[in-house]
């Protein structure tokens, strides 16, 4: 079974009451949004605004009320479909590690893990 976004919540900072207008008016155009709230906050350096979205992706009932099916995904990965395998190592017995030259490339003159 997939795992699928079901809600999201944003905030955003505005100096001005337009400029959190802007934002409002951006965010409309996405269908998602349920809701949307301007809140104007008061600090020792002046006036700002808050502005918090809430977006809410419509799923099938049929599909949330479904038994996951145990699809073994580790944690925080959305599929297999792009797993990462991880860079190998070894480690050398002065404590330092030393990767294998085919798992490196350079760029911008400066040698990283792939």
């Amino acid at each position: 079974m997939a795992k699928v976004q079901l809600n999201q919540k944003e905030q955003h900072y505005a100096d001005t009451r337009e400029e959190a207008e802007e934002i409002i008016s951006a965010a409309k155009e996405n269908d998602n949004l349920q809701m949307h709230k301007i809140a104007e906050k008061y600090n020792k350096y002046g006036q700002y605004f808050l502005i918090d979205l809430t977006f809410a992706y419509q799923t099938p009932k049929e599909v949330m009320e479904s038994r996951p099916q145990n699809d073994d995904v580790p944690e925080g990965q959305m599929s297999f479909e792009e797993p990462h395998e991880g860079v190998e190592y070894s480690v050398k017995s002065d404590g330092t590690t030393e990767v294998a030259p085919s798992q490196l490339k350079i760029v911008d003159g400066e040698t990283i893990a792939e």
